[in-house]
């Protein structure tokens, strides 16, 4: 491996030929020797909300944040709940720190928190995650399946996910979605 692209966004090319991913915007909380893990950030759960989920891990919804979304962070583990958060470590024991002042949870505790008022502003939920392993993200890269950027502004915890969010980040990186050709080539 001679890139980490941890704290960093992938973003589906046209070439990208699995489906579940096509259109996609994925942040990467991991990418080392070992593989890389990622949660996708604009594919809401169809007719799911965290009030949903908040009672199914028996939490009662304050209100506050039983409204919005639940993502769908990738085809791995879908039951599982990870929650990627601006707040800080010792505020989440059991979080992992990641580039950007960003912490990655998979506990209920920062769930708690965050409907109690009392966790960080910036968050979200995702159930499942997109992971690779050794050497397979960095092969996608090679074969024009994927495009790296650095996250803009707002689009990380954007309250109304959707693909709205894959032509944000292209046009980040200065590049139309209209320009883009499911050929790749090589120079």
């Amino acid at each position: 491996m001679t890139f980490d692209l941890t704290g960093e966004l992938l973003i589906s090319t046209p070439t990208m030929r699995d489906p579940r991913f096509a259109n996609s915007v994925i942040f990467i909380c991991a990418h080392n020797e070992e593989g890389a893990f990622g949660l996708v950030l604009n594919r809401p759960v169809p007719r799911l909300t965290m009030a949903d989920v908040l009672a199914q891990i028996g939490i009662t919804d304050e209100g506050t944040i039983g409204r919005f979304p639940v993502l769908s962070g990738g085809p791995v583990e879908t039951q599982r709940g990870f929650v990627l958060h601006s707040g800080k470590v010792g505020d989440d024991p059991s979080g992992q720190s990641l580039p950007g002042g960003l912490v990655l949870s998979a506990s209920t505790d920062i769930l708690k928190s965050i409907n109690m008022g009392e966790g960080p502003d910036n968050w979200l939920l995702a159930l499942g995650y997109s992971g690779w392993g050794p050497g397979q993200l960095e092969q996608e890269i090679g074969q024009n399946a994927w495009l790296t950027c650095a996250v803009p502004p707002g689009l990380l915890f954007d309250r109304e996910p959707g693909e709205h969010q894959w032509r944000e980040a292209l046009k980040s990186m200065g590049v139309d979605p209209l320009s883009l050709s499911a050929v790749a080539g090589r120079a």
